[in-house]
């Protein structure tokens, strides 16, 4: 009777290891979709709620959300007899690995920037590689001179963005979308400078130049 009876407990001990196995492996893949779904999560960056309202000034803004991004917010003023204001930026990458997202955001909303005014530049970027910037060069002759040479009153902006193409995610359905909601920049005044991008490899830029003398 003992003898007949082992082979039994051995089935059922084999039996409860499989149940055990099966759970395991449902729980990894539930953690795997996890683990996705927050990083589809993380693919996300927003300005909201009362975000720098009625701020005044100079303000920048560098957000984002993935890996392998470069950002940069250039000023460059100068102000005298002899006035020249130079900004430069150079972005570049190579061989970057990463993993394109199947959904990314970048938006704006709430009451963000609202009655705000001034210099404003913001750069939002939501996946991989990409390279955004904003750049202001201004010269202004001193209050006063009432004349100054062209060539003594210059300002100039030079920059470069070198992306890398990068395959999408096979199989997979991408939702990417940036927004400015209504909400948001109501009553500002002023010089705005915006990059938003949800994506890869991917280069926007915002460059403002000038060159001020008094007059008579």
């Amino acid at each position: 009777m003992m003898a007949a009876s082992l082979p039994r407990l051995r089935l059922r001990f084999q039996a409860v290891l499989l149940a055990v196995a099966a759970l395991v492996a449902a729980g990894a893949a539930r953690a795997g979709d996890g683990y996705a779904e927050m990083l589809g999560y993380l693919a996300q960056t927003r300005i909201d709620g009362d975000a720098l309202s009625g701020s005044r000034g100079a303000i920048a803004v560098n957000m984002t959300a993935g890996d392998f991004n470069r950002q940069a917010n250039l000023r460059a003023i100068a102000v005298g007899s002899s006035a020249r204001a130079q900004a430069d930026a150079r972005q570049r990458s190579r061989d970057d690995l990463y993993d394109a997202p199947t959904h990314a955001s970048a938006s704006i909303g709430g009451s963000a920037l609202a009655g705000a005014g001034g210099l404003v530049s913001i750069n939002q970027a939501s996946g991989s590689g990409n390279a955004e910037f904003n750049a202001v060069s201004l010269a202004l002759a001193q209050q006063g001179i009432r004349e100054t040479p062209d060539n003594l009153l210059s300002s100039s902006v030079s920059a470069s963005a070198e992306r890398q193409s990068v395959p999408g995610p096979a199989g997979r359905t991408a939702s990417r979308n940036v927004a400015v909601e209504a909400t948001a920049l109501r009553g500002f005044e002023g010089v705005l400078q915006l990059n938003q991008i949800a994506g890869s490899a991917n280069e926007t830029g915002n460059v403002l130049t000038l060159s001020i003398a008094p007059g008579p």
